[in-house]
């Protein structure tokens, strides 16, 4: 397919030159077969060379061949088990078998016992019995008509033949015989069943020929010639002249050997190969469509003649009643009545046909109307397009779709409305589709560009389905939803607020930087930004003005790192830049000198002043961190070595440069520090942060988060305490799965509690996908959690995530379904962060999803967010999901996303995270006061919420606790490993603290 006139496909068939392994039997067979009758007719014509050697070959020989064709008839059926013709050859075997029973009778008499053969004899009564089962046979062989008037077509179409047949056979032969008329009865009746048998069977041979199935279709064509070969040779045998004259082993019984034969190669002539794809291939071309077989080119000469069978049928009867007329003699009776017959039977179906033809025309011009409504009405693009690539027909739906009008299409090549650059996979996928079988790919998918009338490209997806030779194509425009999931895919990967490479996205950047040529020979370094005072911007000038800060700073990161480097937001106030090498470094010294001039150089950019909030002017400083790559590095720790470089810069005054040094590990205060291999650090508490119904402020969940209880007291998240990656199969792995287990088993206590005391609010845990797949120990599966505690499980949501891309989607399916079917809900969360998101919602079972607080953070002052925001919200509504907003610490949020049919929250803007006492509490108060108003942009600037709200504590003791007191958590917590909990995130506008020395 081309734009120069280049069809879907292109190459010839195979070559036919040579015959393929396949066919070489079937030549071998007909060889053999056409050396048989050969000789048969040879020896027929010589006599044989003996009188007695000709009677053994024209009665034993003609059984052993109607033997032969019984044998292979009954065989075929036999193994055609699931073929609805496998009735047809038993009775062929039959019919066979009672023709080989009565040459074997007659050979008896004539050469066994060498007596003259009776009048009748029983042999007579084994060929009468050749023909019924043969008829019926046909008849089952027959395309059955599928109308009532098609039936009765069919039974006149038969008497037509066979009227005819017999008008031709009593006016040639059958009047003129004497002996029946001169004899008793049953003899009349034997001499007349032979003929009236045989003319019965060649009207049903003939009509078969003209309404033969598409199936099988050359072994029921070498059958029925081979049963007209034998009704020929019996027509000649009644004939007086010849069967006065006629003896066993004359010329004669070679027609008779000949069909038998022909029969019993008949279940075998259709036995094909499909076409190999080989030859093509060889030839360089593509094997699309295979030359069109014999019989289908021959279909319309077949039709024409089935349309002519009751003309030629009637013109032979009275052609034959004008022989007898003009010969002088009286026209005989029968034929007269038989002709006079035939033409009342033209002339009755000739009446049926006609009011058939009208009810079918009627028919087909309504049906042409409903689907001429159906693809004029419908929003998707029909195409037909030949087989040169041209199209033959598009509906009208193209003016609105491709903003060209049908007619226009219409003529034009497909290939020039596609894309360049799509056009060649296009062409191959259409091509693989049409060479693959139709049975076992009905249609196939496409998706590429299509040239809209104003010169813009759209995106396109089409279904294709084979048609004449050619292809349709049912299209339908879905730029808006590719656009969507590029937007998606952007910010899975950036920050919703300055647009800058996310945490995610940086790391992956820096592993392709160590895993380059010059990426472990400290080429590469990255550094770690934070901004220095942010915290009082947030406090005196408020967050819109703290979020053109970061706006303003992350333009100026990336205005001053160079082309090939990379500059990122972490989060809050904290970005980092990737430095790659740079070929002119002579050694380390040049390469930290030049990385220095960098940072330094970034330094001095970030601690200008920045203009914001209606031309206030604030100003902030920067501490760096750098760390160098080193031989076997991984990103984690070179993220880390440049957190800590950055942490010491802040110790020694901030607004200054640190390059990462081994050193001591900072000492954490004596409540903070983590335990012992093997130990538990401190005790495990679940607090819960209520769901809120946007619309309404009425609690619909609580969402469970872990905390630690120090010796002293202080709740601490659990990320403050786990200082290694929790990698699966190590011991920090092995402890953070168990420590996830005892969080999840408290939390699901506490709500069957709550439960028994008429509290059924459900409970939302954040779930890691890893915890669902895998080997888990018994009786720490979910359903048994649910039994232990008594607790339904449709009190139950889990919140799953899956940013590992190690889990195995096939394994996490089959949970989640069997979790969903004993009534646990599913919602994905963090959805607009990570790269896992669109596949998550394509495969897994779900119920909900929860919008990254990311995304929440900037849906107030970010177009680029709310537009996201907005996709993300519809395209849950399309697939039925509930969705709940993480992370809206400000009413001016809670407005928006009201606005935008967000459904449900949770953020500091309603309620922190509270102990048991006060949950219960906050539950039983009926709800949280909403703030005024619905807008879907942004609200001018109000009051905030700090996202740091004091979180309640208990102090444990052997009495019992404590009254509460409140500590805030550090704002910057490590991110947990994802067999464990997730951590409490904190806010996005906290500056970054000093670490305690």
């Amino acid at each position: 397919m081309s734009a120069q006139g280049g069809g879907l496909w292109v190459g010839p068939g195979c070559s036919r030159s040579a015959p393929s392994a396949a066919s070489r039997p079937r030549i071998g067979l007909r060889l053999l077969l056409a050396a048989l009758c050969g000789g048969y007719a040879a020896g027929a014509a010589l006599g044989w060379g003996s009188e007695r050697l000709a009677l053994v070959m024209g009665d034993f020989g003609l059984s052993a061949a109607a033997l032969l064709a019984a044998l292979s008839c009954a065989w075929h059926a036999r193994t055609r088990s699931g073929s609805r013709f496998r009735p047809a050859w038993y009775l062929f075997a039959l019919s066979s078998g009672m023709a080989a029973l009565g040459n074997g009778v007659w050979g008896w008499y004539e050469v066994v016992l060498e007596v003259p053969v009776p009048n009748p004899s029983p042999a007579d009564f084994c060929f009468l019995l050749f023909a019924p089962p043969a008829i019926v046979g046909l008849l089952v062989l027959a395309k059955r008509p599928v109308t009532r008037a098609g039936w009765t077509c069919l039974a006149l179409d038969s008497w037509l033949i066979g009227g005819s047949l017999l008008t031709v056979s009593w006016s040639l032969a059958l009047s003129h015989t004497a002996s029946w008329q001169r004899g008793s009865v049953a003899s009349a009746a034997l001499e007349l069943a032979y003929p009236l048998l045989d003319i019965v069977l060649i009207s049903i041979a003939l009509a078969l020929q003209f309404r033969r199935p598409a199936a099988d279709r050359a072994a029921i064509s070498t059958a029925v010639g081979a049963l007209a070969l034998t009704v020929l040779c019996d027509a000649l045998f009644t004939s007086p002249l010849l069967r006065e004259h006629y003896s066993s082993g004359q010329f004669l019984d070679a027609g008779w050997f000949a069909g038998s034969l022909v029969l019993a190669y008949a279940p075998w002539a259709g036995l094909r190969r499909p076409r190999s794809q080989a030859c093509s291939r060889a030839a360089g071309t593509d094997p699309v469509r295979s030359p069109e077989p014999p019989e289908q080119q021959a279909r319309p000469i077949a039709g024409s003649l089935a349309a002519l069978t009751p003309y030629l049928a009637a013109a032979v009867s009275i052609l034959s009643i004008i022989h007898s007329a003009v010969d002088g003699s009286r026209v005989d009776r029968v034929v007269l009545l038989t002709g006079c017959t035939v033409v009342l039977v033209l002339v009755v179906r000739q009446g049926i046909m006609l009011l058939d033809n009208l009810h079918l025309t009627q028919e087909l011009a309504e049906k042409e109307n409903h689907f001429r409504s159906l693809v004029q009405g419908s929003s998707d693009v029909i195409m037909i397009v030949a087989s040169t690539g041209v199209l033959r027909y598009v509906s009208p739906a193209a003016a609105g779709v491709y903003g060209r009008e049908a007619g226009e299409l219409v003529g034009s090549e497909l290939a020039s409305l596609i894309h360049p650059e799509d056009l060649a996979r296009v062409l191959h996928e259409i091509r693989r589709f049409l060479a693959a079988p139709p049975e076992k790919e009905r249609s196939t998918r496409i998706e590429c560009r299509f040239r809209h009338g104003a010169g813009h490209w759209l995106n396109i997806e089409s279904t294709v389905n084979r048609h004449q030779g050619g292809v349709v194509l049912n299209s339908r425009d879905v730029t808006e939803r590719v656009r969507l999931q590029r937007q998606l895919q952007h910010s899975a990967s950036h920050d919703p607020l300055t647009d800058l490479p996310n945490r995610a996205l940086f790391t992956d950047r820096v592993r392709q930087a160590l895993a380059g040529r010059r990426g472990g020979d400290r080429a590469t370094a990255v550094l770690y930004i934070d901004l220095d005072g942010f915290k009082l911007v947030n406090d005196t000038v408020g967050h819109h003005a703290g979020d053109e800060l970061l706006v303003h700073a992350a333009r100026r990161l990336r205005d001053s790192v160079r082309a090939g480097d990379t500059a990122a937001r972490l989060g809050g106030d904290e970005f980092a830049a990737l430095v790659l090498g740079d070929a002119a470094d002579t050694g380390p010294g040049g390469r930290e000198r030049r990385v220095r001039e960098i940072a330094e150089r970034l330094r001095s950019t970030l601690s200008e002043p920045y203009v914001v909030h209606d031309g206030t002017e604030v100003r902030v400083a920067a501490s760096i961190g750098i760390a160098f790559a080193e031989p076997g590095i991984t990103p984690d720790v070179l993220l880390r070595r440049a957190d800590q470089a950055m942490y010491r810069a802040k110790q020694a005054g901030k607004d200054r440069v640190e390059l990462y040094t081994r050193q001591p590990p900072l000492r954490l205060p004596q409540q903070a520090r983590p335990a012992r291999a093997g130990q538990e650090p401190g005790e495990l508490a679940v607090l819960h942060q209520p769901v809120v119904e946007l619309r309404t402020g009425r609690v619909t969940a609580v969402w469970a988060q872990a905390r630690w209880r120090s010796a002293q007291g202080m709740l601490l998240p659990p990320a403050g305490i786990m200082q290694v990656d929790g990698v699966q199969g190590t011991a920090a792995g092995q402890r953070a799965a168990r420590l996830g287990r005892r969080f999840l088993d408290e939390a699901v206590a506490q709500a069957a509690n709550r439960h028994r005391a008429g509290i059924a609010t459900p409970l939302r845990v954040p779930c890691a996908a890893r915890r669902l797949t895998g080997r888990q120990p018994p009786g720490s599966g979910i359903e048994s959690l649910l039994a232990r505690h008594g607790l339904p499980p449709a009190c139950l949501v889990l919140e799953l995530s899956v940013a590992d891309p190690r889990i195995s989607w096939g394994e996490l399916e089959e949970q989640l379904t069997a979790l969903r079917a004993v009534g646990v809900g599913i919602a994905l969360d963090g959805l607009g962060c990570g790269h896992v998101g669109i596949t998550a919602l394509s495969r897994l079972p779900l119920d909900g999803i929860c919008l990254d607080r990311g995304l929440v953070e900037g849906v107030v002052d970010s177009v680029r967010a709310r537009k996201i925001v907005a996709g993300l919200l519809g395209m849950a509504d399309d697939l039925g999901l509930t969705a709940v907003a993480d992370g809206i610490d400000r009413p001016e949020q809670v407005v928006v996303l009201r606005g935008m049919g967000c459904a449900h929250g949770r953020g500091a803007a309603f309620s922190g995270a509270l102990d048991e006492h006060r949950l219960r509490r906050a539950l039983s108060s009926g709800g949280y006061p909403l703030p005024p108003g619905r807008s879907d942009g942004p609200e001018p600037a109000a009051a905030s919420v700090s996202s740091a709200l004091p979180l309640p504590v208990r102090r444990g003791g052997a009495s019992g606790p404590d009254p509460l007191i409140t500590h805030s958590p550090p704002s910057r917590p490590s991110a947990p490993p994802d067999d464990a909990y997730d951590a409490s995130p904190s806010g996005s506008h906290s500056e970054t603290p000093v670490p305690p020395t």
